[in-house]
């Protein structure tokens, strides 16, 4: 896969990285695997979850609206914000510049917000690196012969760009062994309330839930 990824130093310490901050959840997937839709149907079901719009240079498909589903901005102008280091990481992918803003995933956390982050695999690879406590889902499509279906399907990518996504896509896949969770889209309804019980169950971490314990410890301690 012809690709860069660059990311920005980033210094957590372990306290940092659990005390009072928001969780960020990575989700990946070769293109067509379904993360979008399975994304979508987790923030409408799990409360207080935000999003985290990504920027990239390629052109909005038909169904996508720029601010919600992504910032579309000129490679003049992604550049600029590399420059600025306007990314926790930034990447080239299938031929285009995609990035995801630093302020924006720091200040939700910072606020003690949950934010997801719909992100290629090679991206997802930095974001482990830079957020050690990141929670990763890679969505796993049943069988290449569905994934391209579902490519040819949506009829979004000039005839070039389906056969480079296609090629890129097992090698795409082989990356599953990275994240923490896998999940299989055979049946996106089921897929997506797996996808919502991973959130659920990362919130209810002992690390993520020691200040309400210490908190409630504290109450068997006063005298009667």
């Amino acid at each position: 896969m012809s690709s860069e990824v660059k990311e920005q130093p980033v210094s957590l310490s372990p306290r940092e990285v659990t005390a009072g901050r928001g969780m960020l959840v990575v989700v990946s997937s070769p293109s067509g695997g379904g993360k979008g839709t399975l994304i979508r149907r987790a923030l409408k079901a799990v409360p207080k979850l935000g999003y985290s719009i990504s920027f990239t240079t390629r052109p909005a498909r038909a169904s996508e609206v720029d601010g919600h589903d992504y910032f579309f901005v000129s490679v003049e102008k992604f550049k600029a914000m590399i420059e600025a280091n306007g990314f926790l990481e930034w990447a080239i992918v299938h031929g285009n510049y995609y990035g995801t803003s630093h302020a924006q995933i720091e200040n939700e956390r910072l606020a003690g917000r949950d934010i997801i982050l719909e992100i290629d695999v090679q991206g997802a690879a930095s974001v482990r690196r830079l957020a050690r406590d990141a929670v990763s889902v890679f969505i796993m499509p049943p069988s290449f012969e569905i994934l391209r279906d579902r490519l040819v399907g949506r009829g979004s990518e000039r005839p070039d760009d389906l056969a480079l996504r296609l090629r890129n896509s097992r090698s795409e896949v082989e990356h599953y062994r990275e994240f923490q969770y896998v999940v299989l889209n055979d049946d996106a309804e089921k897929a997506a309330k797996l996808l919502a019980s991973i959130i659920y169950a990362e919130r209810a971490r002992r690390e993520r839930q020691e200040e309400v314990a210490l908190r409630v410890l504290a109450s068997f301690k006063q005298e009667v």
